[in-house]
C-alpha cells in the first residue's frame, strides 16, 4: 500500500497548544480516513522563529528550517492551522510560507484551520488564510476549521455540528483530494555524467 505524506504546520505559540492540539485532531482524522496510510510530520514553527528571522536577514535557511521547507516541499498534502491575532494569521505563521517557494504548493491539497479566543475571529480564515494559499496555487479543502476557546469539549448545535463534526467534514474532504490524486513518485537520483566521458562521447 503507497503511503501519503502528510505535514502538519502548527504556528501555536504556547506550550502545550490549542493550536497544536487542534492541528493533531485534524491530522489523527485525516489518517483515519485514509486508512493509516499516511506518514505525518509535524512543524512547530515556534522552534523554528530565530531561524526564520535569520534567513530573513541572511538569505539562507538553517537546517532546521531547511528541513521543515524540504518537508512541506515534498509533501503529498498540508494541514496549516494558526492562531488568530487581530483579525488575521499569526506573524510567524505567514513568515514561514514566505520563506517557501511560490511553486512548492501549487496544486497541492491543504487543510487550513485556526484557533483563537472567540468565535468573532472566525471569518479571518475566510478573508486572510484562505487568499494566501490561493495565492500561492494550492488547493484549500471546502471547510475550513476555526476552533475558539469554548469549542474544545462543546457538542455544538444544529448549525454549527460543533467542533468534532467541522474536523471530520474537513478531514474527509482532504483526504478525498489525497486518494484522487494518490501519493507522490518518490524522486529518481539524478543521473551525472563525468565531464571526460561527454568529451568522449563528442568525438566520436
Amino acid at each position: 500500500m503507497s503511503t501519503f505524506k502528510l505535514v502538519v504546520v502548527s504556528a501555536g505559540l504556547s506550550k502545550p497548544s490549542s493550536t497544536r492540539l487542534l492541528a493533531d485532531r485534524l491530522a489523527d482524522a485525516t489518517v483515519r480516513r485514509l486508512g493509516g496510510a499516511a506518514e505525518v510530520t509535524v512543524i512547530e514553527l515556534r522552534d523554528l522563529a530565530t531561524d526564520i528571522a535569520h534567513n530573513f536577514v541572511t538569505g539562507f535557511p538553517g537546517a532546521a528550517l531547511r528541513g521543515a521547507v524540504e518537508a512541506v516541499t515534498h509533501a503529498d498534502g498540508v494541514i496549516a492551522v494558526t492562531p488568530i491575532f487581530t483579525a488575521s494569521y499569526s506573524g510567524l505563521f505567514k513568515s514561514f510560507f514566505d520563506v517557501i517557494d511560490h511553486d512548492a504548493l501549487a496544486g497541492k491539497p491543504v487543510l487550513i484551520a485556526a484557533t483563537g479566543g472567540t468565535p468573532r475571529h472566525s471569518l479571518a480564515l475566510e478573508h486572510a488564510v484562505r487568499p494566501l494559499f490561493a495565492y500561492l496555487r494550492s488547493v484549500v479543502v471546502p471547510t475550513a476549521v476555526y476552533a475558539a476557546t469554548d469549542d474544545f469539549g462543546a457538542t455544538g448545535d444544529r448549525h454549527t455540528g460543533g467542533l468534532a463534526g467541522r474536523i471530520d467534514r474537513a478531514a474527509e474532504e482532504l483526504a478525498a483530494l489525497l486518494a484522487g490524486r494518490g501519493p507522490a513518485a518518490a524522486e529518481q537520483p539524478e543521473t551525472v555524467v563525468p565531464f571526460a566521458e561527454q568529451l568522449a562521447a563528442l568525438r566520436v
